[in-house]
């Protein structure tokens, strides 16, 4: 894409947002900890606006509070919608420092793990009182059925949020789409690699429908 068209582009989505009264809707990304919700949280940011929103890692619990990018204009099959991003900690019931030992010394990992609780409540806070929608990033090579999903596929229901449930890492050999599609049979299910940038047509097409 050329400079000219760039300025064009942009010039256009800013003209776009002048005249018109509606908010960007506040979506949140939710799911277990190692779920890649953050890879997917980046890779929508940088395809739609650039930048990252935060770092990844296979340590669990990296992401110990909510990061916010606002403003990401999608737009697929003719539909846009304008969000802000709010890619939340990973939820569990319990949070234990011996989780990060490998990774750092006893001080630091008490640390985290003091952190990441903060974090889930952080997430839980946002989750009933400041989203507008939710995707719910689900590793496809794991088991979904458990307390933490349940609760919080549940908490979403009764607060009529919209949802999707995005059935992330098909790129691994263990991956299962219909596992969790027969786990959540009430919700949309989409299959992606966050990682390997497989199927965002699909996840993009979903998010302008479900959420514009």
């Amino acid at each position: 894409m050329g400079l000219f068209t760039e300025l064009k582009t942009s010039i256009s989505r800013v003209t776009d947002r002048l005249f018109t009264d509606e908010e960007p809707k506040r979506i949140g990304i939710y799911g277990p900890p190692n779920a890649g919700k953050t890879t997917l949280a980046n890779r929508i940011a940088r395809d739609w606006t650039g930048d990252a929103i935060g770092a990844e890692s296979h340590i669990p619990h990296e992401t110990r509070r909510a990061r916010r990018k606002e403003d990401v204009q999608i737009e697929r099959e003719g539909k846009s919608v304008t969000i802000d991003i709010v890619d939340t900690p990973g939820v569990t019931t319990k949070v234990d420092y011996e989780e990060f030992t490998d990774e750092m010394e006893e001080d630091d990992a008490i640390r985290r793990s003091r952190e990441a609780t903060e974090g889930v409540a952080e997430a839980m806070h946002w989750l009933r009182e400041d989203v507008d929608g939710v995707i719910y990033v689900l590793d496809s090579a794991e088991d979904p059925i458990t307390q933490v999903n349940t609760m919080l596929i549940g908490i979403i229901e009764s607060r009529d949020l919209p949802v999707l449930i995005f059935a992330n890492k098909i790129d691994l050999e263990d991956s299962s789409v219909k596992r969790i599609e027969d786990a959540f049979p009430q919700h949309k299910t989409v299959p992606l690699s966050a990682k390997e940038g497989e199927n965002m047509d699909e996840v993009y097409e979903k998010i302008a429908e479900y959420f514009g």
